[in-house]
């Protein structure tokens, strides 16, 4: 067969371009997909037909071939695809994969051990939660793949989680806000409304950019979420500001029903475009676009709201992760212990 043949062939595969190790792919009778690593690309080339001509008279695998156990990155492949109907943003799942596959993709997923997970995210992350969100993919990859009976255990789940360090919570002080909100204003000003309904609802990046005007009542102020992280739908309450911003907002852009409240243009479909340029230039240091919740939490931490305030409107899972921002009330703590005092 001649060579520009061969390239039209779907299946056969070069893993690493250059090494002259050729790999095919295929689903057998049962409807598995396969992976079996060749040799030479002709050989590739020929043993695909013949996998493909087996399959379709019906012989089984060899037995060595068929109890080899199926390779973590069919699994992963299989996660894509859930990640897809199950997950509002999987470039995250997606890229992460990547990262995975050049070490695990053609290794026997029931052979991968506690052990080798674990020194692979010593050896390919920096800090605890990197690793831990990585930690987080082998699991749901292995979790999926038990649900669905193709592997027998998940080797994530011995993993330790590393511990993070969420003692320090970056947030903006009202000076800080102002002048990066007027960076904004000037070089994209278009952008304003997007950053103050940020800051002024707490709302998480998904959140707020999956939002269509159907969500939003200007009337009755208030956001109806219906997909957040921790899977409950909740009502976001908007303040003035919040829900001034949000008029200016419809005044600029279309808002019918369907219509995205913060359409993405720009050169990437996030908002580090415009908002990375404005930081630098106020100075600004160790600050995303998530420390805008952040800053909704711990400006209404300051302002006396209580714990379990904090927790409903920022939507918080449990009153723990709300307790973090208890600190920084201390007038609030003062009054709660002088009661103290005039109980006796």
């Amino acid at each position: 067969m001649r060579k520009d043949e061969a390239k039209a062939i779907r299946g056969v595969w070069e893993r690493e371009p250059g090494s002259n190790v050729w790999w095919i792919r295929y689903r057998d009778a049962s409807g598995k997909l396969r992976r079996e690593k060749v040799g030479r690309k002709g050989d590739a080339i020929d043993l695909l037909n013949k996998r493909r001509n087996d399959r379709r008279v019906g012989v089984k695998m060899p037995d060595n071939l068929r109890n080899a156990g199926i390779r973590f990155g069919v699994l992963a492949d299989d996660i894509e695809t859930y990640s897809k109907a199950h997950h509002r943003d999987q470039k995250h799942i997606v890229s992460r994969l990547k990262g995975i596959r050049p070490d695990f993709g053609e290794r026997v997923a029931d052979s991968i051990t506690p052990q080798e997970i674990d020194a692979w995210l010593t050896n390919n992350t920096k800090k605890p939660a990197t690793s831990n969100r990585y930690r987080a993919l082998f699991s749901l990859v292995f979790r999926e793949a038990l649900r669905n009976g193709k592997v027998k255990s998940n080797p994530a789940r011995l993993v330790r989680m590393r511990t993070e360090n969420n003692a320090r919570l970056r947030f903006l002080s009202r000076k800080e806000y102002k002048k990066l909100l007027d960076i904004i204003k000037r070089d994209n000003a278009e952008q304003v409304p997007a950053f103050i309904v940020s800051v002024y609802t707490g709302m998480r990046w998904g959140e707020q950019y999956s939002l269509t005007w159907e969500q939003v009542d200007l009337k009755r102020k208030v956001i109806r979420l219906t997909k957040t992280k921790n899977g409950s739908a909740r009502n976001v309450p908007l303040n003035s500001v919040a829900l001034e911003a949000l008029k200016k907002q419809q005044a600029s852009v279309a808002h019918q029903r369907g219509d995205d409240v913060f359409p993405r243009p720009g050169p990437s479909s996030d908002c580090r475009w415009w908002f990375a340029p404005a930081l630098t230039e106020a100075e600004i240091t160790d600050y995303t676009w998530h420390n805008n919740r952040h800053t909704f939490c711990s400006w209404l931490a300051m302002a006396g709201v209580s714990t379990k305030e904090i927790q409903v409107l920022a939507g918080h899972k449990t009153i723990a992760m709300a307790a973090r921002y208890a600190h920084l009330s201390p007038e609030a703590t003062a009054s709660a212990s002088e009661r103290l005092v005039k109980a006796s």
